[in-house]
């Protein structure tokens, strides 16, 4: 029996590829009649350096937020009208853990992301964010090469 994908979620960053990995995932959520889901993860990295920093738990919190709405504005420019985005979801800590952890508790969707995002330099001394998330994914993940 072929599993029922639940909806279409892209993960974002802001980057030039998660940008066209937002343009995709929105003609695969109109095509197919899903809802789109837009993720954000704010990396551990950039709050480990602002708590060293001494940045006090709300300057944190304007910080995650002000990152996430530019990010999600972004997309949403990127969708354009092809689709309007259902919900947006945004974590803190390791991008590739977040959005495992993630598809692990919303079982059925689809993850699209795109193939560099903007920490190409970690990208290749750790390896990429989007191949940990296609060798560990339990569901369906499309990777954009924009």
């Amino acid at each position: 029996m072929a599993k029922v994908t639940s909806g279409i979620v892209v993960a974002c960053d802001g980057s030039d590829h998660s940008l066209e990995a937002a343009r995709m995932a929105a003609e695969l959520a109109k095509a197919t009649s899903q809802p789109l889901k837009l993720l954000s993860v704010f990396p551990s990295s950039r709050l480990e350096k602002m708590v060293i920093g001494g940045a006090m738990p709300e300057s944190i919190d304007e910080e995650v937020e002000g990152f996430g709405r530019e990010v999600f504005d972004a997309a949403k420019k990127a969708v354009g009208s092809t689709i309007e985005p259902t919900e947006e979801v945004l974590l803190r800590g390791d991008p590739a853990k977040e959005i495992l952890d993630y598809l692990e508790d919303n079982a059925g969707v689809h993850l699209v992301l795109g193939r560099r995002g903007h920490s190409l330099v970690r990208s290749l001394t750790l390896g990429s964010i989007s191949e940990k998330v296609v060798r560990h994914a339990s569901g369906p993940v499309t990777v954009v090469n924009g």
